[in-house]
């Protein structure tokens, strides 16, 4: 059944990538299983628990890592040519910019977490200074 659901949704935002994902589309999904999963239960402890500083660094490294993917699959997107593709993509600029519409949360989400990360004042470094 998941994967009728994977084609029907293939078929319907015309996104081949799902099905027949291109080698550097495949390294990204090994990205995310092997580094930005397992981030996911430790940034979960972290917000909840609040007043976890030492989140930040991850934070940083996983938003940056996340956006940059996406900057990649959105030029993707936006750029390739899929008339020679095997399954169906998008060939019109409104179904480039439905499919576009689909990927662009990923990259949000990343940024307004780097966003904070950077600008918060709560998760700034603080210096220590020594007593003498």
């Amino acid at each position: 059944q998941l994967t009728d659901l994977l084609q029907q949704y293939a078929a319907a935002f015309k996104d081949p990538m799902m099905l027949q994902p291109p080698e550097w589309f495949k390294a990204f999904i090994y990205c995310e299983a092997f580094l930005q999963l397992p981030f996911f239960p430790i940034a979960a402890y972290a917000f909840l628990k609040g007043g976890c500083r030492w989140i930040r660094t991850p934070a940083i490294i996983y938003s940056t890592h996340v956006a940059t993917t996406l900057f990649a699959i959105l030029a993707h997107i936006l750029f390739h040519d899929f008339s020679r593709s095997e399954l169906a993509g998008p060939q019109t600029l409104r179904e480039r910019l439905v499919l576009l519409s689909i990927y662009l949360p990923y990259l949000l989400i990343p940024l307004l977490l780097l966003f904070t990360m950077l600008c918060n004042p709560h998760y700034k470094h603080v210096e220590k200074r020594k007593r003498k």
